[in-house]
C-alpha cells in the first residue's frame, strides 16, 4: 500500500483534525502539529487555524488538505492568478510576498543549523527582488486535450498529471502571454495530434517559450515525437510575422518514453535558432534548450553581491565548476587573470565558447566532463573556486579535491538549502574553511524555491 490508512494510535486517512499552521516547509507546505505529530498542509499560511482532512498517515507525520479555514493567518492574501488553487506552477501565491522573504531566509538558516550543524550561521536578509510576478524568461508547457476536444497548455495540477489550461500566466514575462494563447489556437487549427503519455501516441508534447528580458527577443520551440507536422514551416513564418520580438521557431525531436522535456536533436524551422540577451554588460546567445537562470534580474543582482564580497584585484586565477554556458564565468573573467570553467554537457561548453568569442573574452578556458573527474586533473592552483552544482549538490570527490588543493576562497551557489548545508558542513567541519557569509536570493517568487550564495575562506 502506498499510504498507511491507519496507525497504531488510531490516526487514519480521511480523519478531520483541527490545527494551527506554525511554519512553512522547504516543499512549500504549511506545517502544524496535533498530539505531537507533524502535519503537512498545502495551500496554508502560518497563523491559519484550520480543519484538515488527513490524506496520508504515517507513524511520524501526516499530510492533509484544508477542509475549512477557521481563522485565516495575517499573511494570507488573494492570489493574483485565478487558477492558483489548482495549478502546480506556484505554491505561495496565497502568501504575502513580504512573508515569503522571511520564510525563505528561515529555510536557509534552518538547514544550515539543523543539517550543517552551524550554531549561528551568518545568513543575510533575502536579497530583494524588484518583481514578484512576470519574472520568468523561460516556460515549458505540456500539451493535452480537454474534455471538449480542444488543445490545452499549462502546468500540471498539484499532485497530478492533469493539465490546468492557461491562456496567460502572471509569473511568466507578460510579453509571452500572446504567444501562449495564440499558438495554442494555431495548433488546434493545424490538426497536429497531441502526445498521450499513457499510450505514447501522438506528436506534440510541449510548447516552450523563451525571451531575452533586456532585448525582447523571443524563441518558440515545439517539442514533438517526430518532425512530421504538416505545414509547420508556414505556421512558423506566420508567427514570425505576427508576434513582435519573435526571432526564431525551433522543433525539438523527443520520441523517448521519458519525462525529460528536451531530447538531443533540435531543428530550426524558421528565423534563427537562438536569441540574444544582455547580462551584466555582456551579450549572451541563448538556444532553445540552453540552461540560463529563469530570473535574469535576480541572477545579475546575485552576481553583483559576489563581486562586491570578493573585491577582486584582477590577479586571481579561478575555477568555475558546473559552469554551464558561462553565466558566472564570463562576467567574472573581466575581473580575473584567468578562469577555467568545467561542465559535463558538451553543448553548454560550445555555447560558453561562442559567448566568450562574442564578447571578446580571451582569459576564460572551458573543459568538458564531470567536475569530480576534471577538477583533480587541472594543473591549476586557484585562488578562487566557484561551485554552482545541481540540486543534489557536490559529489564527495569534488569536496575532497577542494580540501586537498585549498583555494583561499570558495563561492558556493545553491538552489537547495539541504544539500548546501550538507556540503558546507564537510568543508568547514575540520576548521579548514570558515563560513563568512550566506546571501539568500529569491529567483523564484511565489514558490518555495530559494537560491543562496555562500562565501568560505581558508583559515
Amino acid at each position: 500500500m502506498l499510504n498507511k490508512l491507519k496507525t497504531d494510535d488510531g490516526w487514519q486517512q480521511g480523519q478531520i483534525v483541527e490545527l494551527e499552521i506554525a511554519s512553512l516547509s522547504d516543499t512549500g507546505d504549511g506545517v502544524g502539529r496535533v498530539e505531537g505529530r507533524v502535519v503537512f498542509v498545502p495551500d496554508s499560511v502560518p497563523g491559519d487555524r484550520l480543519m484538515v482532512r488527513l490524506t496520508q498517515v504515517k507513524r511520524q507525520f501526516a499530510r492533509g488538505a484544508i477542509a475549512e479555514i477557521i481563522v485565516a493567518g495575517g499573511d494570507r492574501i488573494r492570489p493574483q492568478c485565478i487558477v492558483a488553487d489548482k495549478c502546480g506552477g506556484c505554491q505561495w501565491q496565497h502568501i504575502d510576498y513580504g512573508y515569503q522573504h522571511q520564510a525563505k531566509q528561515g529555510l536557509v538558516k534552518e538547514a544550515l543549523t539543523r543539517i550543517g550543524q552551524f550554531s549561528d550561521p551568518p545568513v543575510d536578509l533575502l536579497l530583494p527582488n524588484t518583481r514578484s510576478l512576470g519574472y520568468r524568461n523561460k516556460v515549458s508547457y505540456p500539451l493535452g486535450i480537454s474534455a471538449t476536444g480542444n488543445v490545452k497548455a499549462g502546468y500540471y495540477q498539484k499532485s497530478s498529471h492533469k493539465i490546468v489550461n492557461l491562456n496567460q500566466c502572471p509569473v511568466q514575462d507578460e510579453r509571452l502571454n500572446p504567444l501562449l494563447s495564440g499558438i495554442k489556437i494555431d495548433i488546434q487549427q493545424a490538426g497536429w495530434s497531441i502526445y498521450n503519455e499513457r499510450t505514447h501516441r501522438g506528436l506534440l508534447r510541449h510548447l516552450c517559450l523563451r525571451i531575452g528580458e533586456r532585448t525582447g527577443e523571443i524563441l518558440v520551440t515545439l517539442v514533438a515525437t517526430s518532425a512530421k507536422l504538416p505545414e509547420l514551416e508556414n505556421y512558423a513564418q506566420q508567427w514570425l510575422n505576427d508576434y513582435p520580438g519573435l526571432v526564431g521557431v525551433c522543433l525539438n525531436i523527443n520520441p523517448h518514453k521519458t519525462n525529460r522535456i528536451f531530447a538531443d536533436e533540435t531543428q530550426l524551422v524558421a528565423g534563427q535558432p537562438y536569441l540574444y540577451e544582455k547580462f551584466s554588460g555582456l551579450t549572451l546567445q541563448l538556444g532553445a534548450d540552453t540552461f540560463f537562470q529563469v530570473n535574469t534580474t535576480a541572477t545579475e543582482a546575485l552576481l553583483e553581491v559576489i563581486l562586491k564580497q570578493l573585491n577582486l584585484s584582477g590577479m586571481e586565477r579561478a575555477i568555475d565548476a558546473y559552469c554551464g554556458i558561462g553565466t558566472l564565468t564570463l562576467p567574472l573573467a573581466r575581473h580575473l587573470e584567468q578562469i577555467d570553467g568545467i561542465e559535463v554537457q558538451p553543448e553548454a561548453i560550445e555555447q560558453a565558447q561562442t559567448n566568450a568569442q562574442l564578447n571578446q573574452i580571451e582569459n576564460a578556458n572551458f573543459h568538458v566532463g564531470k567536475v569530480e573527474t576534471i577538477l583533480p586533473k587541472l594543473e591549476i592552483n586557484p585562488d578562487l573556486v566557484i561551485l554552482d552544482p545541481p540540486r543534489q549538490g557536490c559529489h564527495a570527490s569534488v569536496l575532497n579535491a577542494l580540501l586537498e588543493s585549498l583555494p583561499q576562497h570558495i563561492v558556493y551557489v545553491s538552489c537547495k538549502p539541504s544539500t548546501l548545508a550538507r556540503d558546507l558542513k564537510i568543508l568547514c567541519q575540520s576548521g579548514t574553511y570558515r563560513l563568512v557569509r550566506v546571501q539568500p536570493a529569491d529567483f523564484f517568487p511565489q514558490t518555495a524555491h530559494v537560491e543562496a550564495v555562500s562565501f568560505l575562506e581558508h583559515q
